[in-house]
């Protein structure tokens, strides 16, 4: 497998006190995007928490210009894993709230860190990607079609408000 030196196992993480992995390598299913990452791995008992530090950078399209524009990434991850199965505890629907998603192993002996490293990433994307804040272009809106007077607030400017 192509991401197999990425892939930690769940024995050698019980064995240490605090595993530390580094990784610095492309995620190759975005364009352009090189991460560098410092996690620690802890197990404790039934789970195990990982915690870092993620920077990198990835090439985004504007959704206003539809240019390409680089994405500067720097964010913490702190994520919990479930070695056994959580279905067998929790066998029907639980709220859960703030800091107890889990991701459930289901008995798997290895973890993932690049699949890891590959969703922090895409949660950590902001949902509205503009090149910049002076971005206007490609509105797909012509400057003749922008009004720069709405009728429909012309009803605001005889508001009389008492003792003033």
């Amino acid at each position: 497998m192509e991401n197999e030196k990425y892939r930690l196992s769940i024995a050698d993480i019980e064995d240490e006190e605090i595993l530390e992995f580094d990784f610095d390598d492309d995620i190759k299913e975005l364009e352009d995007c090189h991460v560098s990452a410092e996690l620690d791995f802890y197990s404790m008992g039934d789970f195990i928490e990982a915690k870092g530090h993620v920077e990198g950078k990835v090439t985004l399209e504007c959704d206003r210009c539809l240019n390409k524009f680089v994405q500067d990434l720097d964010f913490d991850i702190d994520e919990t894993f479930a070695k056994k199965s959580l279905l067998d505890e929790y066998g029907q629907e639980v709220e859960l709230s703030n800091g107890q998603f889990v991701t459930d192993l289901d008995g798997a002996e290895e973890i993932d860190v690049y699949d890891l490293l590959y969703q922090s990433v895409i949660l950590a994307l902001p949902n509205k990607k503009v090149c910049g804040i002076n971005c206007n272009e490609g509105l797909f809106v012509s400057t003749d079609e922008i009004k720069t007077h709405d009728t429909r607030m012309d009803v605001f400017k005889n508001i009389q408000i008492k003792g003033k």
